[in-house]
């Protein structure tokens, strides 16, 4: 059977086109894919043509070179068995089952420098959710959450569940998620959130005095506020449930969406703190110990701590990748994690 790739060709147009199976050079490797994650968030967002056309995909990584200008590819979560090596490449490298930051499709060729063998006892369906995990360490870091603080997560959709799941390692005070679906609410909670709530609960929970401008010596909100939900809408109620000199990350992706936020009034006074979060790079503060491949590392090891196969909703052809993309925004209720499979 020839290789085939998914294009986004058009807004809520994708499609499958077909090549020759691809021949590695002299220093490749080539991977037949098992399975490949999709990103929830970002490709919902490409789905719907809400992507920059002129934003770069991701220069940090070999596979997603160009920009968001259709046609094109995407995905970063591949998983397979190299099936043939290069005339350089030592041969030990065959049958190996190995990760890619790699776009959909059945066969790719790769770099061995820029594979990661998935460790024995680790699935390729556990391996596939893989930069979830490290995007969730990534924003752990990012946010710096202290013994004792409240924070809350907006958002419970793959990543924000992953991150509420590390968050509650820590010794926190506090930990509330916020979500408008009833079971990933549900889910936050399985995953270590103290309380779930709507936005209109959350909003209650931590209502803040306008007369104190919620002020240290009156403590009143959240210490540490992720945005993590997508929505723009949803910004205006972290920043509004966030107390005095509190910090919000935001970590959502939004595309061509706009933020239409209220910050004339309590937010003017209260040295909230807003941070963007994005994993292709690490904090400048953390550069000199910290590198990719430490934090790379580190998410493979907090991937065995948990269990992911119950963020895994739907496991789907790649010939049905619409069908997936739709459900997307359709079933927020039903669908959390789509795989895309290559057995057919």
């Amino acid at each position: 059977m020839p290789a085939r790739s998914l294009y986004f060709t058009a807004p809520e147009e994708v499609a499958l086109r077909e090549r020759p199976v691809p021949t590695p050079g002299a220093d490749e490797v080539r991977v037949q894919t098992t399975v490949s994650a999709v990103s929830p968030g970002t490709e919902r967002l490409l789905y719907e043509g809400n992507a920059p056309s002129n934003l770069p995909i991701d220069s940090s990584l070999p596979a997603l070179s160009g920009t968001f200008e259709y046609p094109f590819t995407y995905g970063y979560a591949a998983v397979g068995t190299v099936t043939a090596v290069g005339d350089d490449v030592d041969e030990a490298w065959l049958d190996r089952t190995v990760f890619a930051f790699n776009p959909h499709e059945t066969h790719f060729l790769a770099e061995p420098a820029d594979l990661h063998v998935v460790p024995d006892g680790c699935s390729p369906e556990t391996a596939a959710l893989l930069p979830n995990v490290e995007t969730a360490l990534n924003f752990v870091m990012d946010g710096r959450p202290v013994v004792g603080e409240r924070v809350a997560v907006f958002g419970q959709g793959v990543v924000g569940l992953l991150t509420t799941a590390i968050l509650s390692s820590f010794p926190l005070e506090q930990l509330t998620t916020v979500d408008t679906v009833a079971a990933r609410r549900d889910l936050s909670r399985q995953f270590g959130a103290d309380e779930s709530l709507t936005p209109a609960e959350t909003r209650e929970r931590f209502a803040l005095d306008p007369a104190t401008n919620g002020h240290a010596d009156v403590p009143q909100g959240t210490d540490l506020t992720y945005e993590l939900s997508g929505n723009p809408e949803a910004l205006d109620d972290a920043i509004d449930v966030t107390g005095y000199d509190g910090r919000v990350v935001v970590g959502s992706w939004y595309g061509r969406k706009r933020a239409d936020l209220g910050l004339g009034g309590r937010f003017h006074r209260s040295r909230i703190d807003l941070q963007s979060s994005q994993v292709s790079t690490i904090a400048p503060e953390f550069r000199g110990r910290w590198t990719t491949e430490r934090r790379f590392e580190t998410a493979w090891d907090w991937l065995s701590r948990l269990d992911t196969d119950r963020l895994v909703t739907d496991r789907l052809p790649l010939s049905r990748a619409a069908d997936a993309y739709d459900s997307l925004g359709s079933d927020r209720e039903g669908t959390v994690q789509i795989l895309f499979t290559y057995g057919e």
